[in-house]
């Protein structure tokens, strides 16, 4: 179960990491969506900042499990509010996009008490 958790919190830093790095670069795409959600863009760089601390939080918790943890559901907590946004917005074509972060970031905490 070792490695199952750890190739999956790997994926999942990965997935966070990438979403990060999509919210730093703002394509157009995302702030359409963004503005479709009654989000306000200014605050990509807020939600940028929070995905990336999770995705070191996950790596770090390789090495110190307690970070690991608390990464772990920061992450499923963000990915649950990006859910209930979208729902909330009553955008449901797009509810299948934050699914797979939920499902990783899930996954390693499921297998957290495994590891």
């Amino acid at each position: 179960m070792h490695i199952a958790y750890i190739v999956v919190t790997v994926l999942a830093a990965a997935a966070a990491a990438g979403a990060a790095a999509v919210d730093v670069v703002q394509p157009q795409w995302l702030l359409d969506n963004m503005k479709n959600y009654g989000v306000p863009a200014r605050v990509l760089g807020a939600l940028a900042v929070l995905k990336a601390i999770g995705a070191l939080g996950l790596l770090v918790g390789l090495a110190i499990p307690p970070v690991g943890l608390a990464a772990a559901v920061g992450l499923v907590l963000y990915f649950l509010g990006a859910v209930v946004t979208i729902l909330r917005a009553r955008w449901y074509s797009d509810i299948a996009y934050p699914l797979p972060y939920l499902a990783l970031a899930a996954g390693s905490l499921g297998l957290f008490p495994a590891a």
